[in-house]
């Protein structure tokens, strides 16, 4: 019996063409602005408002997080690395997302910031003490730069599991028992958000704050019009960081999409995942691993309908590597993994998106019926 060869020489996937290694063509966005204001080191904290913070809290510890401090009016997360806060979660009359803080690189540029924007240097009340200059995205996000004056110390962490490979035997005459228990939060590693302004907004993050571009994402068949989605990152020179602190996408809403939350290893997301689902909560997307970033990642919603995402092993970039450009769809979220969910994308129908949908197609802004269709297209492709 005859068979026909093999050429293994330049294996193919299913996500071969989603893959955004192929860089810009000639005039499309640099991904980077020439001469930023300045270039903050990293995302500090994300500020949302909820109704019930002992509800909140509540979530928060089987998410992962520890309590930074807590008052009747405040409850500060934070992870078990040193450094800022994870998050603040301020009492309010409904449930919302206010804003992200990123911090300064250094003190000096806080007052750099203040005079080209016109702010103020203000106190604020974070554990430990700090400054910050409070500016308003062209989305409508307020937008923190923060200098802490005190780092909150380091934390016990969640061991890594040693791993047994085909060829490297490190555990012997050992078991493997990882405890059913929460994940627990190293650190703040993303924001995502929508916004129907995404080109305003994009530019503004590049050359007020000094990200740069990782990844661009465009809509099948309208490249030429420019990128409808940017997942950015920190500019901190040859040190390698996160692939993507921040990711914008073209919407008709604006608003918060998911944040993350870096984990130990992929047993801390599973067993951490197992714990959440027998305490009621829901998961609304996962385990699988990205491309964009390649972080393993498992997305959950909590009580409020907040979506978070615990994650590990994601990408890390120089400042040397310059943006790559794929076409935007839901078949390329992951490499592998369970199918994308409609509660992931946003993409389940009600009179309120119908709603929102129409004034954006009404308003002053990048959406209009081919932006639409394509970004409909994308997410059922």
């Amino acid at each position: 019996m005859s068979h026909t060869p093999v050429d293994r020489a330049d294996p193919q996937t299913p996500h071969q063409d989603l893959h955004s290694e192929l860089g810009a063509l000639r005039g499309e966005h640099p991904g980077r602005a020439r001469n930023p204001v300045i270039k903050v080191a990293d995302l500090a904290w994300l500020e949302f408002e909820k109704p019930d913070l002992d509800r909140a809290e509540v979530f928060a510890r089987d998410f992962g997080f520890a309590i930074a401090a807590r008052t009747e009016r405040e409850l500060w997360l934070r992870g078990t690395f040193a450094g800022s806060p994870c998050m603040v979660i301020r009492r309010g009359q409904a449930s919302r997302f206010v804003g992200p803080a990123f911090r300064a690189a250094e003190r000096a540029d806080l007052d750099r910031l203040a005079r080209t924007t016109g702010s103020d240097v203000r106190d604020i009340a974070v554990p430990g003490g700090g400054q910050a200059v409070a500016l308003l995205d062209p989305s409508g996000f307020p937008v923190r730069v923060v200098h802490c004056a005190e780092l909150l110390p380091a934390l016990p962490e969640q061991q890594p599991l040693i791993l047994n490979t085909g060829t490297e035997h490190r555990r012997t005459n050992a078991t493997q028992r990882p405890p059913r228990e929460p994940s627990r939060i190293q650190r703040l590693g993303h924001v995502v958000l929508e916004t129907r302004g995404f080109m305003r907004a994009l530019d503004w993050y590049l050359d007020t704050l000094g990200m740069i571009v990782s990844d661009f994402l465009f809509l099948d068949g309208q490249r030429r019009r420019g990128p409808t989605m940017a997942f950015i990152r920190c500019d901190q020179g040859s040190l390698a960081v996160d692939h993507h602190t921040l990711a914008l996408h073209l919407g008709p809403g604006t608003g918060y999409v998911h944040s993350a939350y870096q984990v130990t290893d992929l047993d801390s997301i599973a067993a951490g995942g197992e714990y959440l689902a027998e305490r009621g909560y829901k998961r609304s997307w996962g385990i699988g691993r990205h491309i964009q970033g390649s972080q393993l990642f498992d997305y959950w919603r909590d009580p409020d309908r907040f979506m978070l995402e615990h994650f590990a092993d994601g990408d890390l970039f120089s400042c040397d590597l310059e943006p790559g450009w794929a076409p935007m769809s839901a078949s390329g979220l992951a490499q592998w993994g369970p199918p994308v969910t409609r509660d992931f994308l946003g993409a389940s129908p009600s009179p309120a998106k119908l709603r929102e949908v129409m004034s954006a197609l009404r308003g002053d802004n990048e959406l209009d019926p081919a932006r639409l269709l394509g970004l409909m297209k994308a997410m059922s492709s």
